[in-house]
């Protein structure tokens, strides 16, 4: 499994970051967590608003910090 993580580094791409990786450490499922800084992508992906995640190439969220129960839900499909 592949999470990207689309946002330049603000406090909301942080914490996106952040409970992606603790949801992961607290089910045990092994991902590849890759932050995406590079406008280019991010755009190419559609996105106008940050943070955004992108599980195995599926567009999640946009424009907001996932909860943990979002998170779960997308790694466990």
């Amino acid at each position: 499994m592949k999470i990207e993580i689309l946002g330049t580094g603000c406090a909301k791409c942080k914490k996106t970051k952040e409970i992606i990786e603790k949801v992961l450490k607290e089910t045990g499922v092994e991902a590849e967590v890759v932050k995406v800084e590079d406008v280019e992508k991010i755009l190419n992906y559609g996105v106008m608003v940050t943070p955004a995640v992108v599980v195995d190439g599926d567009l999640k969220t946009v424009g907001k910090a996932p909860d943990e129960k979002e998170v779960r839900k997308w790694i466990s499909q």
